[in-house]
């Protein structure tokens, strides 16, 4: 913006200065011409004069007679009655300027050299020239200091606005002296502050939830332990039962169902069991996602990113959806390259891919397949499904918040894109049809570097 404000500027001035010079040229030149013939026709009269008073006194008119009365840079010629003419000073080559005077009996011929007619021309011409430089140089310092007084609010409120869109809300409070800059400082303080307190209320609403939600969530993984605990004493008891020595004389059917009521004991215990130690894990996630929560809106500044396995991340989601997916007839399956250790939050990344897994499930078909591999210097998690895929009328819109083509909320993808971006990763749709789901994390630098 400076250089066009200041190419801007120049092209003006030249333009002013072209046409005004010009014409002044034009003018000063047609000035000197008719000073110069006006110069040699008022020396055609004088001399004329002097010619008529010497024939009146009857004094002799002759070159020498007349040599002081001829300036040296004319070339004079008389013309007398019955003389011949009398002709002083050096004559002059083709192009000189004439003036002539006659009088009866007399004529007076006065020419002189359009050299230094030229030579002012020149001398003028110069002088036009240096002004216009002057002028040029002038304007070109004018253009400069106007362009910075310009472009240096623009650039402050252009920072601004990049500090607004960082994240820092602050506002600045300065102005300019330009009434239209003042305004969009104006503009950008008041949104600023209209951002601080929205996001405050945000962090504060974030930091309200996320501690009444401690308290539930200790105390359902609590009853989850119990859960587990008693489904092991229940196991105990139905093997010490079984395993135990009894009365001979006990009928041979009691001994059959009694051993019978304990298998089937100890194989509830066992779902009991199983289940409550995937709710437990649920939980535990749940909790260190809630932590987050509330550690980010005390400092939003302050990340939980850290090299971790994932493998066990994978693993872990697998063993908590594969019960699921079993009850509706559908596999869950891992392939890829193993081995792999990425950069990220462990609870972040596990509900994204829980929110991908629950999708498949939901919205999918066949069997969902979990996929790990290397791009570059990141780690990829693909997650796939043998359904119909995403609308085409959606495509990458299914990121956006309320957008869905399934009567869901439309809330989980959008979320789980903001936890994969809050931990310097990207979740991506790769292919509509079937669906291909991709999560993007950074790869911890220790990890070798490998093909797909």
């Amino acid at each position: 913006m400076r250089r066009r404000l200041i190419n801007s500027t120049l092209a003006v001035v030249l333009v002013v200065i072209t046409v005004f010079g010009v014409s002044l040229v034009i003018v000063e030149t047609r000035t000197i011409e008719e000073s110069a013939h006006e110069s040699v026709r008022s020396d055609a009269a004088r001399l004329v004069s002097v010619v008529e008073s010497r024939l009146v006194a009857e004094e002799s008119v002759t070159a020498a007679s007349m040599r002081s009365q001829v300036p040296q840079d004319r070339h004079v010629r008389i013309e007398l009655p019955g003389q011949p003419p009398i002709e002083l000073g050096e004559h002059p080559g083709e192009g000189a300027i004439e003036g002539r005077a006659a009088e009866p009996g007399v004529t007076v011929t006065v020419r002189q050299d359009d050299d230094r007619v030229r030579e002012e021309v020149g001398r003028t011409l110069l002088i036009i020239l240096a002004v216009a430089l002057l002028a040029v140089i002038a304007a070109v310092l004018l253009a400069v200091q106007q362009a910075r007084r310009v472009a240096a609010p623009l650039t402050d409120l252009a920072e601004t606005a990049e500090r607004l869109g960082s994240g820092d809300p602050r506002p600045r409070h300065r102005r300019y002296g330009v009434p239209e800059l003042d305004r969009v400082a104006d503009v950008l303080d008041a949104s600023a502050e209209r951002i601080a307190r929205m996001l405050t209320a945000e962090r504060r609403l974030a930091a309200d939830a996320s501690h009444q939600l401690r308290t539930p969530l200790t105390a359902l993984s609590m009853r989850l332990e119990e859960i587990v605990a008693a489904a092991d004493a229940i196991e105990a008891a139905g093997t010490t039962g079984t395993t135990g020595g009894g009365d001979t004389g006990t009928t041979t059917g009691t001994t059959t169902g009694s051993t019978g009521t304990a298998a089937a004991d100890r194989a509830a215990a066992s779902t009991i069991r199983e289940e409550a130690l995937v709710g437990l894990a649920q939980v535990e996630r749940l909790t260190d996602v809630v932590q987050r929560l509330l550690t980010n809106s005390r400092d939003p500044r302050s990340g939980s990113a850290v090299g971790f396995d994932l493998d066990e991340v994978v693993k872990q989601q697998i063993e908590e959806w594969r019960p699921a997916y079993r009850k509706a007839g559908r596999a869950i399956v891992r392939s890829g390259r193993q081995g792999l250790r990425a950069v990220g939050t462990p609870g972040a990344v596990a509900q994204v891919l829980a929110t991908l897994i629950e999708n498949a499930l939901m919205h999918g078909g066949g069997a969902v397949a979990l996929r790990t591999r290397i791009a570059g210097n990141q780690v990829v998690v693909e997650v796939t499904d043998e359904g119909p895929g995403v609308d085409p009328e959606l495509g990458a819109r299914v990121f956006e918040r309320t957008v869905s083509g399934r009567n869901s909320t439309g809330l989980g993808l959008a979320v789980a894109r903001d936890l994969a971006e809050a931990d310097g990763g990207r979740l991506e749709l790769l292919q509509q049809r079937p669906p291909v789901f991709a999560l993007f994390l950074s790869r911890e630098a220790d990890d070798p570097p490998a093909g797909n």
